[in-house]
């Protein structure tokens, strides 16, 4: 599974948060590894400077073998929550289709 990490200028200290997210993400669908060719995660800051209700995003987008790109997105007031968020709907998104599939 490869995995790219993309975040905003808004975001501090991108390459030690980069590996702390691939980090995490690698922990929960690891599961899924082998079915999940690519993940790219975005990562942003919404309102930049100012301080806001849910203004940190994640989207993350997986590409499955042989089927089409499931993709999420998860807003919440800091960026760990963000990113937690969009990867437990993820989590559920590729259980669902893979267990779809093991069913028929």
């Amino acid at each position: 599974m490869q995995i790219q990490i993309n975040t905003d200028h808004n975001v501090e200290g991108r390459e030690k948060f980069s590996e702390q997210v691939t980090r995490l993400i690698e922990g929960m669908l690891s599961r899924w590894s082998e079915h999940i060719t690519r993940l790219e995660v975005h990562i942003s800051d919404e309102n930049s400077d100012k301080s806001g209700k849910d203004d940190k995003r994640c989207l993350m987008e997986a590409r499955l073998e042989g089927l089409q790109p499931v993709a999420v997105t998860h807003h919440a007031e800091s960026l760990d929550q963000a990113i937690h968020g969009a990867a437990e709907k993820l989590k559920h998104r590729i259980e669902n289709i893979l267990g779809r599939l093991d069913q028929h």
